[in-house]
């Protein structure tokens, strides 16, 4: 037995010290790898009471947002942006969720295909990865109808998804699928009216369009909350299920290092930025004093925690990884 013992030490040694020399022989070097530049598919999934939530990646895309956010100054956010180690342009979620019932299949927003350049319209993709074809969807639910919600409905000139039915609140509907307040419009707002108009009409023409009017039961444990302020029409989404809450922000809030410390920074996308920093502050206090789940659609992916309440501000929790069973 001491001899063997001595042997397997013996070979170990060897073992090492042949490791050594390789890494350390002149001349010696491994082939270049090419780097893989992919991660993997952008989903995540989460268990909400018997709801199975799963977050899907549209992408990300570098938004310019010293020069976007309102309220504030350029030097203030770089300031706050540099205190979690960001700068601006920054690299921005966006995020759709997919929430099956066991009953119905309803996707919360679509991402924006090819409407907000090459960077986004991956959540399709992602849908398929997650174990779910877009033929399977039978509701879509849409926070408001900027191109970057509502791009995805569309695949090429086609519905994407062929046997949902879409659900969006009629102010929205009103505002950016009427021809005349886009003939009315700045020239540089002209492009998120033929967004929308692209993408939703095919809906509209098939009657698979049907706009609720604020506070509204959509499925059993989901429903629509009124938000007004980001866009006319703008609205979050409530799942509930066995006790389990979680709010779909859509658009609430943009830029997670920015206002949460400070809810009252605005952005230029928001039609009405008064009531958009109201309902943002009025949703902040009543996540961070219920400590239900929230998911946002550019907090970064998969956008999903709690709030914390902090001096005047608010901390943002990631969920922690769980992974299902």
């Amino acid at each position: 037995m001491k001899v063997a013992s001595i042997l397997r030490s013996g070979a170990f040694a060897l073992v090492a010290a042949c490791a050594t020399i390789a890494l350390w022989t002149p001349g010696s070097a491994s082939a270049a790898a090419p780097f893989a530049k992919e991660a993997a598919p952008g989903f995540y999934r989460i268990m909400l009471g018997d709801f199975e939530i799963t977050a899907l990646s549209d992408g990300t895309v570098a938004l310019p947002v010293d020069k976007l956010l309102t309220r504030t100054t350029p030097e203030q956010v770089k300031k706050t942006l540099a205190k979690s180690y960001l700068q601006s342009p920054l690299e921005t979620s966006v995020n759709g969720y997919l929430i099956n019932t066991g009953d119905k299949l309803v996707l919360v927003d679509t991402g924006a295909a090819g409407l907000f350049g090459p960077t986004l319209g991956r959540l399709v993709a992602n849908l398929k990865a997650a174990g779910y074809q877009p033929e399977q969807v039978d509701e879509i639910y849409i926070t408001h109808m900027h191109p970057d919600h509502v791009g995805g409905l569309l695949a090429g000139d086609k519905p994407a998804f062929p046997n949902a039915t879409v659900r969006a609140d009629k102010h929205d509907a009103d505002f950016w699928l009427s021809q005349a307040n886009m003939d009315k419009a700045p020239a540089d707002s002209k492009g998120s009216f033929q967004g929308a108009m692209a993408a939703v009409n095919p809906y509209v023409a098939a009657g698979k369009f049907k706009p609720f009017d604020g506070d509204t039961d959509l499925a059993p444990g989901i429903k629509a909350k009124a938000a007004r302020g980001h866009t006319p029409g703008h609205s979050i989404f409530i799942a509930e299920s066995k006790g389990q809450k979680m709010v779909l922000w859509g658009d609430l809030m943009h830029v997670a290092a920015v206002q949460f410390e400070n809810p009252s920074v605005t952005i230029q996308f928001d039609t009405d930025s008064r009531p958009a920093a109201a309902q943002r502050k009025k949703a902040y206090a009543e996540a961070a004093a219920q400590g239900y789940l929230v998911a946002g659609a550019h907090i970064s992916f998969p956008g999903i925690g709690r709030l914390r309440s902090q001096g005047d501000g608010y901390v943002w929790v990631p969920v922690n990884y769980v992974p299902t069973r």
